[in-house]
């Protein structure tokens, strides 16, 4: 049965001042009424109820962790995964991203096409010595408790920048403007991050910060070429420094080796020295109990090896001593050996 085009419009003997949504009610009435009114309205009514009850699926995904809520009120934790909750106004739920890695910036400011603005009001501060520096700090953290991150702090991301920026100027303003920016710049950096971190944990944020890096530590812009030539000049007396502690450990170890060689020597010189010194005295005490027993052998004996000590290449003749009765004369003996000799080999072996 085709509807008419009044059957929805309200524009009858009423026109613009009837009640649309009235008539628009009854008419709908009527036809269900016509069609089984009565099944077609337990159908759509289990459909709705069925689009009520499938609202409550949710999906969690990697590095996500989920919270349910039951008026409010937190009652789960749910892994990664296909999940079910009761629909609202029952239960809810919140999803938090927990290893992804977000980030904070105190003293300038990345806009989205990447480029650097500095923020001069967060990045000027008073150090220790009452100098002014610029320092800009880069802060990387994380989600590491949901319940705190999604219920104690009203905004725990911009606690964290108004935090870090506490910290920064806490840390600073202890430490002189020449120690923060040399060889203090790690420590200094080091301490903003555990003092950032436990003023997180006090606010009870649920964020764990993984990376707190000073990225500009320079006085300002009037007086930053002055700083720098001081900051060269430091560098410069460190680097001399380091030289000449290289040198010294270069020289006195390669000192005291010579030195311990130098002593060993002499040891090992008073060792044999002892040793011949020894020797000899046991030596003189042999000979002197040998020229006990028999002096003339034992004199003539010593004089022998005297002599042979003293002219060690030198042909000796041992004669008989004067007075003596004998008959053997000194005699060129050994000259007549050897022309003897030449003169055999000359006739070839044969006897002359």
């Amino acid at each position: 049965m085709r509807w008419g085009g009044d059957d929805f419009g309200g524009g009858g003997q009423q026109g613009y001042g009837g009640n649309p949504l009235g008539e628009l009610a009854l008419k709908i009435q009527e036809k269900m009424a016509r069609f089984g009114g009565k099944r077609i309205s337990l159908i759509l009514f289990a459909l709705v109820i069925g689009l009520w009850l499938a609202s409550g699926i949710f999906v969690v995904g990697p590095g996500e962790e989920g919270v349910i809520r039951q008026f409010g009120k937190e009652v789960d934790r749910t892994p990664p995964g296909l999940r079910y909750r009761l629909p609202s106004p029952f239960q809810t739920h919140d999803i938090v991203h927990m290893v992804r890695i977000r980030r904070a910036e105190v003293g300038f400011k990345t806009d989205h096409t990447g480029k650097v603005r500095p923020e001069l009001r967060e990045a000027l501060m008073l150090t220790g010595d009452e100098n002014i520096v610029d320092a800009q700090l880069f802060v990387q953290y994380i989600v590491k408790d949901t319940s705190q991150f999604l219920f104690r702090a009203k905004d725990p991301e911009l606690a964290l920048k108004a935090t870090a920026e506490v910290a920064l100027r806490s840390v600073v303003g202890r430490n002189t403007i020449d120690y923060t920016m040399t060889d203090g710049r790690v420590v200094v950096q080091d301490e903003v991050k555990k003092y950032l971190q436990t003023l997180l944990d006090e606010y009870q944020t649920g964020l764990l910060v993984t990376e707190a890096r000073l990225l500009v530590v320079d006085p300002p812009e009037e007086v930053k070429d002055a700083f720098h030539e001081v900051v060269r000049a430091w560098e410069d007396r460190e680097r001399l420094m380091r030289e000449a502690e290289g040198y010294r450990e270069d020289l006195i170890p390669k000192a005291k080796g010579e030195a311990s060689q130098m002593v060993r020597i002499a040891e090992a010189y008073k060792e044999q020295r002892v040793i011949r010194a020894q020797g000899d005295a046991q030596k003189f005490v042999e000979v002197l109990k040998a020229y006990k027993k028999a002096k003339e052998v034992t004199r003539e004996r010593l004089y022998l090896e005297t002599i042979d000590k003293v002219l060690p290449l030198k042909e000796k003749f041992i004669l008989p001593p004067q007075g003596k009765d004998s008959v053997l004369k000194w005699l060129p003996l050994k000259e007549a050996i050897t022309l003897k000799e030449e003169k055999k080999e000359e006739n070839g072996g044969k006897k002359p």
